[in-house]
């Protein structure tokens, strides 16, 4: 048995994992000589495919310069330019905090909203309001602002702080806030998107909502961009969809194009000046590896192709493939189909009606890794029209009638 432990697994029963030998594209070379069509992206984060020879040149570039510094005391050009880029991608989030993962990227964000207040002499608002069906990541104060009866980390149950939950309404949101503001920090929420909670989608409406009602109530609003940055939903950030600016954003994921764990944790001046006066205003967080050279250098390059190649254009063609191919595709098993930017999702009565699909999938060439009640594909940019729609194929094929996985599950 290998020693290394792998994620979300029962160790004792799950099957050998496929080994990636090489990748290239939207390709997992596998060491049997087997070629799959990455569908997920690695969990939603190499955009660019594999073996970008840019991002390579960026990295081996600046290598030969440094690999890391603390920026505890010290600074260098790849961090600085990094933040300065992400600003001008925001527009009025001018102050850049990085971490080395999504998760630590959202503990940053909560530790920000509670010393928020605390610095502006309010106290009592150390409480965090989200979302029913949400995930910001496995690390323990993010836990606690995950789903707290159906999201994975329901096992830490009593091990973790109380927090408040509602379900994207705002009336119901607006009661909460009216019994329980002076407690409540900040509002925390995957806008549009909600990822590892189940892919479900909802209206730009509540955002616009939910961001006034927290002027209302003085609560901070933080929206968790880790997977729905850079494109995913349609366009740069889910937020510009509904028009609103956030107190803090956190970004991830596909930051670095899939190259390296870095996370940035965007506020505005107005969370940032909080913390400016006496000594112990400052914020006092500090993870060892924040603003890693070869990560931001990795960042930077990415971000230049995603602009220059007009990423958003071809999402927008994924977005119409993924909705011709999976929009009002029924089969027995098979609960809705739903799609939004470049995510396709298919949602099943249950998960055993779609158990066996990741082995089927892979006899015919693509990875898939399907969660819960759901089958998905959130692809790299780079994927071609027939590559993506051989990807939907698979995904459909899997429920035909006359299927063998099909007919062993039920689902005929």
């Amino acid at each position: 048995m290998s020693c290394l432990w792998f994620p979300y697994a029962q160790m004792q029963t799950m099957p050998l994992p496929l080994k990636v030998a090489r990748a290239e594209g939207v390709k997992l070379c596998l060491e049997n000589g087997q070629e799959l069509i990455d569908a997920i992206s690695s969990w939603w984060c190499a955009i660019h495919g594999y073996n970008n020879k840019e991002i390579n040149a960026a990295l081996q570039e600046q290598m030969q310069k440094f690999s890391h510094v603390m920026l505890g005391g010290l600074t260098h050009e790849p961090a600085e330019r990094l933040a300065e880029k992400l600003v001008s991608k925001t527009q009025g989030l001018n102050h850049v905090f990085f971490a080395d993962s999504g998760s630590v990227g959202m503990e940053v964000a909560m530790k920000m909203a509670v010393q928020f207040w605390k610095n502006n002499g309010v106290e009592g608002k150390y409480k965090f309001a989200a979302l029913y069906k949400g995930y910001h990541g496995d690390t323990t104060g993010v836990m606690s602002i995950g789903d707290p009866e159906e999201g994975m980390h329901h096992l830490f149950k009593g091990f973790l702080p109380k927090q408040f939950f509602i379900n994207p309404n705002l009336n119901e949101m607006e009661s909460l806030f009216k019994e329980h503001s002076k407690e409540i920090a900040a509002f925390a929420c995957e806008p549009l998107l909600q990822g590892a909670g189940g892919f479900n989608f909802y209206s730009p409406e509540f955002l616009k909502g939910a961001i006034a009602l927290c002027k209302k109530y003085n609560v901070l609003f933080i929206a968790d961009e880790i997977a729905t940055g850079f494109g995913r939903t349609g366009t740069m950030f889910a937020c510009e969809q509904a028009g609103v600016q956030p107190d803090i954003m956190v970004l991830g994921k596909a930051l670095t194009g899939g190259y390296l764990g870095l996370s940035a944790t965007l506020a505005s001046t107005h969370v940032y000046n909080s913390f400016l006066g006496e000594s112990e205003k400052a914020f006092m967080h500090g993870p060892t590896f924040m603003g890693n050279a070869l990560a931001c250098s990795a960042a930077l390059a990415s971000l230049e192709i995603f602009e220059r190649e007009n990423y958003l254009q071809k999402i927008a063609r994924i977005n119409e493939i993924l909705e011709e191919e999976l929009l009002n595709f029924e089969a027995r098993g098979v609960k809705e189909t739903r799609v939004l930017g470049a995510c396709g999702v298919i949602e099943t009565l249950s998960e055993k009606d779609h158990k066996g699909i990741q082995e089927f999938a892979a006899e015919r060439g693509v990875w898939l890794r399907p969660f819960l009640n759901v089958v998905y594909t959130m692809p790299p940019y780079i994927i071609s029209e027939k590559e993506l729609r051989k990807v939907c194929r698979v995904m459909k094929e899997f429920f035909a009638p006359g299927s063998t996985h099909a007919q062993c599950c039920n689902v005929v």
